[in-house]
């Protein structure tokens, strides 16, 4: 006998709200990190029933369930008051600005993504917790907007350039130093670098890159 097909209410009770641009900056990652958020402060019973699709968080409930639905309505029209202050997290500032997360530790090492705090959470399903950096809105709107990101990846390049320059040059002086320890002339140099390197500290001199 072919099993009775389940018949679903109609979603009559609907309610809608575009999120800013200040808030999602352009990101459908940040868009679902508000929707959890949001989420996060309804009934159990009632999370399902808010959903995003783009900018737009819709609250979708059935006849008869008018009661929830208004509760559930004053939750949300009341969280997202401000909402354009709620911190970044890690997955969202990689999509917005379309960094890496080498790129997001290495800057926020150095300073140049300047941490707001920490947040300390229990993923579901597992007992240990995890902590991770947050972020200011507006700081990351700002990276945005003047694409600071171009500029810094530009000076990694100069400095991972410099950073391999510098190592071979250390390289070669190890060479010479060793070459002159045992007597033998530079191979690689002229009769002038073969002779300086004959002067007492002067290895430890140009290594320390006072004359580049």
């Amino acid at each position: 006998m072919p099993s009775k097909r389940k018949v679903e209410a109609p979603l009559a009770l609907v309610q809608e709200w575009t999120l800013p641009a200040a808030a999602t900056l352009g990101s459908a990652v940040r868009a679902k990190g508000i929707l959890l958020e949001m989420r996060a402060r309804l009934p159990s019973a009632v999370k399902k029933s808010l959903d995003v699709t783009g900018v737009v968080l819709t609250l979708q409930m059935p006849e008869g369930l008018e009661g929830e639905f208004k509760t559930a309505s004053s939750i949300v029209s009341k969280a997202l008051e401000g909402i354009e202050s709620l911190p970044v997290i890690p997955r969202e500032i990689q999509d917005i600005l379309s960094i890496s997360t080498t790129e997001r530790h290495r800057w926020l090492k150095d300073g140049r993504l300047p941490s707001a705090g920490t947040r300390t959470v229990k993923l579901r399903g597992r007992a240990k917790k995890i902590t991770f950096h947050i972020f200011d809105p507006r700081r990351v709107e700002e990276v945005l907007n003047e694409d600071m990101v171009s500029a810094w990846r530009e000076d990694d390049a100069i400095a991972k350039t410099e950073k391999r320059r510098q190592a071979a040059w250390n390289r070669k002086l190890v060479r010479e130093e060793k070459s002159a320890a045992k007597g033998k002339p530079v191979a690689d140099g002229s009769a002038e670098d073969s002779a300086r390197h004959q002067l007492k500290g002067w290895a430890e001199f140009e290594r320390s890159g006072l004359l580049r």
